[in-house]
C-alpha cells in the first residue's frame, strides 16, 4: 500500500479517500492534491513515487503541469488590466503591431484569451525546437492567417495562446511572462510554481510518463484518421515541443501554455485569492471586479473546433467540459461558478468563489484525453461533497 503523506482536515476526508483509492485502484504513480476551503489549507496530501526508479515523491516534488499553465498565465493578463496596461476590448495589435498582418488587425486581446482568434495552431512548418526560441515563435505567429473568422467561433488554442499571452506581456512590461509571474505572482505569494524553472530547482522535478493516443477521443482519432486536418498541427507541428518534456532544456524554457511547473499546494494558494476577493491575507492580485471577467463565460459551444467536444471559456480559463457520459478524459466537471484549467494528463487547478474552495491536482502517470481521467475526477468530486455540494443534471456541482 502507498504510504500517504501531509496532512487533511476532517471535515475533507473524502479527499483522502479518493486519493488513497488513486493509488490502490487507478494506477496513480505518484501525485499530490491540495485544497484551500475559504482560505485556509485543508488538504495537502502526497505520495508515491515521483520516477520508474522508486524516487519518492516528497513536499516540495514538483511535475510538469501542461495547460494548467494557461491559468497562470491568464492571472499575468487580469493583472495588467487591472492595473489599467492593458485593455481586454482592444486590438492585440495596439500592443504588438506587427501582429495586425495578414487579417488580424481586429482581433482583439478578448478573442485571443477565450480561443476565439482564429490561431489555434501555427499552420506553417515550424523548425526542430522552435518552440525554445520565443522570438522566432512569435515572429511566426504574427505572420500566420486567421482560419476562421476572429470572434465568430472557438476553437482550443493548445500551444498558441501561451504565445499571444506571453507576448502581450512583454511588449507591455518589458518582462518575459516567466518573469512577471514568478515576480508579481509567485513570490508574492510564496507559491512554489514556475513558467521557466531554474537549473538549480530541476532535481526536485518528478519525471513524466506519456499516455498513448486515447482511442476513445474524437480529438485524437481526428488526428490519426486525417493527418492533414489542421487541427493535427497541434500535435504535429509543435518543434518537437512534447516529446522532451523531462530534459533540462523544456523544464528551463518560458512555455506559457504547456510549459508551467509546480506542486498541487502553490496550485491552490495562486487559485486561493481567486476564490475569495482577489486577496488572501495582504497580498492582493487583482480587485474584487476583475473577478467575473475570470469567471463568466466568453466562448461556448457545443464542439470545439479544435477539441471535438463541448468546451466553455472565460477570458483565459475554462470552466467545465463535456459530460460524464462522455468517459474518461473527455470532460471536466466543476461547480458552475469555478475556472481554472486542466492539464493534458490530468492535473488541474481552478477556484470556485461560491463554494469557497482553492484546488491543486498534480501527478507524473498522465491519462489519456483531453480532460480529467478518474483520478483528478474523483478528487474534485470529493472536495466538492465535503462543501456540501451534489451534481445537477447537468453535470455541475450545485449546493
Amino acid at each position: 500500500m502507498t504510504q500517504i503523506h501531509g496532512h487533511c482536515a476532517p471535515p475533507f476526508a473524502a479527499v483522502r479517500e479518493a486519493f488513497e483509492r488513486n493509488f490502490a485502484e487507478h494506477g496513480e504513480r505518484g501525485a499530490a492534491v491540495a485544497v484551500r476551503y475559504r482560505g485556509e489549507l485543508v488538504v495537502d496530501l502526497w505520495g508515491g513515487d515521483a520516477d520508474a526508479a522508486g524516487r519518492p515523491w516528497g513536499r516540495d516534488t514538483l511535475a510538469v503541469v501542461f495547460s494548467t499553465t494557461k491559468g497562470l498565465a491568464a492571472i499575468c493578463l487580469h493583472i495588467l488590466a487591472d492595473r489599467g496596461l492593458v485593455a481586454f476590448d482592444a486590438p492585440v495589435a495596439r500592443y504588438w503591431p506587427e501582429f495586425a498582418a495578414r487579417g488580424k488587425a481586429g482581433i482583439t486581446v478578448a478573442m485571443a484569451l477565450s480561443h476565439q482568434a482564429g490561431l489555434p495552431v501555427w499552420q506553417a512548418p515550424l523548425p526542430q525546437d522552435a518552440l525554445l526560441n520565443w522570438d522566432l515563435a512569435a515572429r511566426r505567429l504574427a505572420d500566420e492567417a486567421p482560419l476562421w473568422e476572429p470572434g465568430t467561433a472557438h476553437g482550443y488554442h493548445g500551444l498558441t495562446i501561451g504565445w499571444l499571452e506571453g507576448e502581450l506581456v512583454r511588449r507591455v512590461t518589458g518582462r518575459t511572462i516567466g518573469a512577471f509571474f514568478r515576480e508579481e505572482v509567485a513570490a508574492r505569494l510564496g507559491a512554489d510554481a514556475w513558467i521557466g524553472l531554474p537549473a538549480a530547482e530541476h532535481h526536485r522535478v518528478a519525471d513524466m510518463e506519456l499516455p498513448a493516443a486515447d482511442p476513445a477521443s474524437d480529438f485524437f482519432r481526428k488526428v490519426v484518421g486525417e493527418p492533414d486536418w489542421y487541427g493535427a498541427k497541434l500535435v504535429t507541428n509543435d518543434g518537437g515541443d512534447i516529446a522532451g518534456v523531462n530534459g533540462a532544456p523544456r523544464r528551463a524554457m518560458e512555455h506559457p501554455s504547456a510549459g508551467g511547473i509546480a506542486n498541487a499546494r502553490a496550485l491552490a494558494h495562486i487559485y486561493a485569492p481567486l476564490s475569495l476577493d482577489g486577496a488572501l491575507g495582504d497580498v492582493r492580485l487583482v480587485s474584487a471586479d476583475r473577478l467575473p471577467g475570470m469567471r463568466n463565460t466568453r466562448s461556448a459551444s457545443g464542439c470545439d473546433l479544435i477539441l471535438r467536444l463541448p468546451t466553455t471559456f472565460t477570458l483565459g480559463f475554462s470552466k467545465s467540459w463535456g459530460a460524464r457520459g462522455l468517459g474518461p478524459g473527455n470532460h471536466v466537471i466543476l461547480g458552475e461558478h469555478a475556472f481554472g484549467t486542466p492539464g493534458f494528463g490530468g492535473s488541474l487547478g481552478f477556484a470556485d468563489g461560491e463554494a469557497g474552495l482553492a484546488f491543486g491536482y498534480v501527478m507524473n502517470r498522465m491519462g489519456g484525453g483531453v480532460g480529467l481521467n478518474d483520478r483528478g475526477q474523483g478528487l474534485v468530486d470529493a472536495a466538492y461533497r465535503s462543501v456540501g455540494y451534489r451534481t445537477s443534471e447537468p453535470g455541475f456541482w450545485v449546493r
